[in-house]
Formats: structure tokens, sequence, C-alpha cells
């Protein structure tokens, strides 16, 4: 299959285009480096250097002849969001839409689409969220990755455009970037094997669902011969708080640094945690590294 991604320059995608590529796919990347790098490029991948938003991304689908669309390009940095939802809707949502309407015009079967559990559900009513949980984003980012959501049923109904959605939890790994809006098992990981003091914010009492990038890369090759549009989470259904992450992190990096707490951030959700009973039934997916198993291959990356 001809495959496009998005953002294949990035954390997450990247490791799609490589296994993409691995499985005998033609794989283009469509990335503009915002927050993607080109040493995570695929060298066997055709490179287009472009904003989701840009006009000119037409003549990119008028040439290749697409069977899939595999968008991971975001503003995904949650307090942007806040601070400019105008920014972040223009690339979520607007960015989104071009894609779609390039997918209509040219006859792409589906749209693979990278949504957040942790934000489209917000503050939890019960735990592990399910995918009929209610969805009432507490964030600008949360909101236009639900919007897209909506968008792809429309496209559905109105032009039978196939979708495939995944909620993802916090996600980690190899390549993850320690600057910027990343994820505090990067930021943990540079400082301590830079042998410099990390701060877990407040209490360090706060949860997430932390999901092994290399668990994404199999729900998004499984994708590939779903003939369903769905929705499905992917996380491991297990809460782990920040005292966790780095008293484990501190042992594995050998670095055995004090543990200091600074002033918690405002606004901060404080549990997050999604099951995956779903795509377990549907398509036999589940979690295969466990947290320790995980931890230790991206500090391994990142030596």
């Amino acid at each position: 299959m001809k495959i496009l991604v998005t953002g294949g320059a990035g954390f997450i995608a990247s490791h799609i285009v490589d296994a993409y590529i691995s499985k005998g796919h033609e794989v283009v990347v469509v990335d503009d480096l915002s927050s993607g790098r080109e040493s995570n490029l695929n060298s066997k991948a055709e490179f287009v250097k472009m904003n989701i938003q840009d006009a000119a991304l037409a003549k990119v689908f008028q040439n290749a002849g697409f069977d899939i669309v595999n968008h991971h390009a975001a503003q995904m940095d949650v307090r942007r969001s806040v601070d400019d939802p105008v920014f972040d809707a223009s690339v979520n949502v607007l960015g989104t839409l071009n894609l779609l309407q390039n997918c209509v015009a040219n006859g792409v079967k589906k749209f693979i689409f990278s949504s957040t559990g942790g934000a489209v559900y917000g503050e939890q009513d019960y735990f592990p969220a399910d995918e009929i949980h209610p969805t009432w984003p507490v964030s600008p980012y949360g909101i236009t990755k639900l919007t897209c959501e909506k968008y792809l049923f429309y496209y559905k109904q109105a032009y039978d455009l196939s979708h495939v959605i995944f909620r993802y939890a916090n996600v980690y790994g190899p390549r993850q970037n320690p600057h910027g809006e990343a994820g505090v098992v990067a930021i943990f990981i540079e400082k301590l094997l830079a042998g410099q003091q990390a701060v877990v914010n407040g209490d360090g009492k706060q949860t997430r669902d932390y999901v092994f990038v290399h668990d994404l890369v199999r729900a998004n090759v499984m994708a590939l011969e779903y003939q369903e549009s769905n929705v499905f989470n992917i996380g491991t259904g297990k809460e782990t708080d920040v005292n966790t992450i780095f008293r484990s992190l501190n042992q594995v990096t050998g670095a055995n640094l004090a543990e200091n707490h600074g002033p918690g951030k405002l606004g901060e959700q404080l549990r997050s945690c999604i099951t995956y009973k779903k795509i377990e039934q549907v398509l036999s997916w589940r979690p295969e590294f466990n947290l320790e198993q995980g931890l230790k291959q991206t500090v391994e990356s990142f030596k």
C-alpha cells in the first residue's frame, strides 16, 4: 500500500513509518519539522517538508495515489493550546480538514487518526475510562482532538471515508523529545543522565497511564487491514504516579539523586487512566511492554 504519514519525523509517527516500511509499504512523510527531527526520518520514505495547512498539500495528494493517510501531525502542547487556542485550532482542526478534503478529492480509502485518551475524557467519572466515557475536555487541545473525531464521523457518513481513531494514553519511549511539551519520562531521563536535579511537580501523586511507543506502533500496523470504522483506546489500564516514575528512573539510570518536589502546576489533571479492553476484543491488541521494560529501553536509547 501507499501511505501518507503526517508528522512522520516526530517521536511517535517516525516509529510507525519504520514499521510500515519494514512491512513492505511505500511511505511518504509530510512534516514541517516544527517539532520533528530529520534524524528520525527513515531513509526509505519520501519526505516532503510542508505544513498540513498548506494549500500545496493538494499537489502531494494528486501525484501520489495514497491508499491510506495516517495523521499524527499536531499542535500537541496543552499549555500552548490554553495560551493560544486560535493557533491550536488552526493546526489541529483546519490542518486536519485540509487533509480530509484532499482524501475525498483523491479517493483515499482510510484515515488513521491519533487522538488523546487523557485530554478528551477530561476529569474522569470512573477509572479506567472506556470509549463510551463522557467526553468533556478541559483544554483547547482536547477540544480540537474531539472535534476532529466528530469530523471523521461526518466524512464517513458523507463520503464513505473509513477511519480508525486511536485515543492514546501517555506515550513514552525512544526518540521522545525532552524539550518543549514533553512527557515526564523524557524530561526525567535527560536530567538524571546528566546528573542534574529533576523536579517533581507538587506532591507527585498525580497519575497517568504510561504506554510504550512500540505497543502503539503495533496498533497502527493492525489498523491497515481493519475494515471497519471505529475508535479505540490505546493504554495499559494501569495508573502510575509521578513519584513512581521518578524513583524507577532514578534507579535505572543509576543517578541516585534526591527526590525534589516543586510547586504544582495549576489546572493539572489529577488522575488519568484508560482501558484497552475494546481493542483487545476487536483486534486482539494488548500492551506487551510493562513499565519496567519500557523505561529500561527508553533509558538505553537516551544514553
